[in-house]
């Protein structure tokens, strides 16, 4: 870049529409050998705006040679020297001639600076991933809880206003989806559910004869046995079970329907999601938890009878006598009344992680994990919160 005069000639544009101090500004002079650009005005952040896109048109229209002249102006920064060089570039680029005046070394020496370091400026950058602190990860999780209970009420309110299968109907139950759905949560779930519940209550049963055989009193296993699997693991184990299974494939079968836009095709002809995808899952859980809880406690205290009988002795006989002696109908009802909310729970969380899929797999994987941790989580909660209740009321 060199430095030349410029002579009187007659000055053709005037860009930008501040006075001087405010914007940049362009006076254009035309010329045979090239375009003169006389610069005056704050060639800064805040001004360059006015005059960015006449540089652009000047330098693809400038002929041989166009001089830039910053003698004039009153405010300069790296802003500026940025579009002097683009300006250089652009003209080299057609084969014309690039001319600088300066009144400043300053200016020359921030737009040599420029020049050096222009590749990398002009070089797009991708933009930075924000990283979000605790107290910022922290606030959105309890946004989104937040959203997510309103969402589950709403989801509430809707299955109580009616089983409809159509908009606007009153009620109705789509009794072979009801079936089908009891069959694929409850018949088909009764192996897995019945050998789990049999090696849990005969682990049970080991590990505690074990321990009150040392104390001469192995007959207590029944007792601890019988009270710890009909009130607490029996039902408990059993929800585990039936959220990673049913969870699961509730929120795959929802999530699928989602990215394939079928529901958004049953809201189009007129029908109900919630009454024809969400209504019968949520009675299916609500009816074969229950069933599946009364196999699975019958299923460890056959486990905990055969340890019992094979590992110290006592015959099914005393066991059961020994057990009639330390339950009640109480002990069985307690941990069955669990059964229903937890199975409510279970629903409703894998029917909204599925609603909340996006279209891609990658979006129903992390939503399917999800409903599982969610649901097992929030199964283990209740679970807690009747334990209190039992115990403040006596029960």
């Amino acid at each position: 870049m060199s430095e030349t005069s410029i002579s009187d000639a007659e000055v053709i544009k005037n860009a930008g529409t501040q006075t001087d101090g405010v914007l940049a500004r362009l006076n254009v002079i035309r010329r045979d050998e090239g375009t003169i650009l006389q610069c005056s005005g704050e060639w800064t952040c805040e001004g360059i705006h006015a005059v960015d896109q006449e540089l652009r048109d000047f330098a693809a229209s400038s002929g041989q040679s166009l001089t830039m002249d910053f003698s004039h102006v009153s405010g300069f920064d790296s802003a500026g020297a940025w579009l002097a060089v683009r300006t250089q570039h652009a003209v080299e680029a057609d084969g014309g001639v690039y001319i600088l005046k300066t009144a400043q070394p300053e200016q020359g020496a921030l737009i040599s600076v420029i020049g050096e370091h222009w590749e990398s400026l002009s070089q797009p950058r991708a933009p930075a991933k924000a990283k979000l602190g605790p107290l910022e990860r922290f606030g959105k999780s309890v946004y989104g809880f937040g959203t997510d209970f309103i969402n589950v009420c709403n989801m509430i309110g809707a299955a109580l206003r009616g089983t409809a299968i159509k908009t606007g109907a009153r009620g109705g139950i789509r009794w072979t989806s009801l079936i089908n759905q009891i069959d694929h949560m409850g018949i088909r779930a009764i192996p897995v559910i019945t050998v789990m519940s049999f090696l849990i209550g005969a682990i049970i049963a080991q590990q505690s004869s074990f321990q009150l055989k040392s104390f001469g009193e192995e007959l207590l296993t029944v007792n601890l046995v019988g009270i710890l699997h009909l009130r607490e693991i029996g039902v408990l184990l059993t929800a585990v079970m039936v959220a990673g299974r049913s969870g699961s494939a509730i929120t795959a079968e929802i999530g699928s329907m989602k990215m394939r836009e079928e529901i958004d095709a049953l809201q189009v002809i007129g029908l109900s999601p919630i009454g024809v995808l969400v209504v019968p899952r949520l009675m299916a859980l609500v009816i074969t938890l229950p069933i599946l809880t009364i196999l699975a406690d019958f299923s460890g205290l056959a486990g905990a009878m055969i340890v019992c009988w094979l590992y110290i002795g006592i015959e099914p006989v005393q066991f059961i006598d020994t057990l009639n002696g330390a339950i009640d109908t109480s002990t069985f009802l307690s941990g069955l009344i669990k059964a229903p909310f937890m199975a409510l729970v279970i629903g409703l969380i894998a029917t909204l992680e599925g609603m909340k899929v996006k279209g891609s797999a990658e979006s129903l994987g992390q939503r399917t994990t999800s409903s599982v941790v969610r649901s097992i989580f929030a199964v283990i909660f209740i679970d807690g919160l009747f334990a209190m209740f039992y115990a403040s009321i006596g029960y």
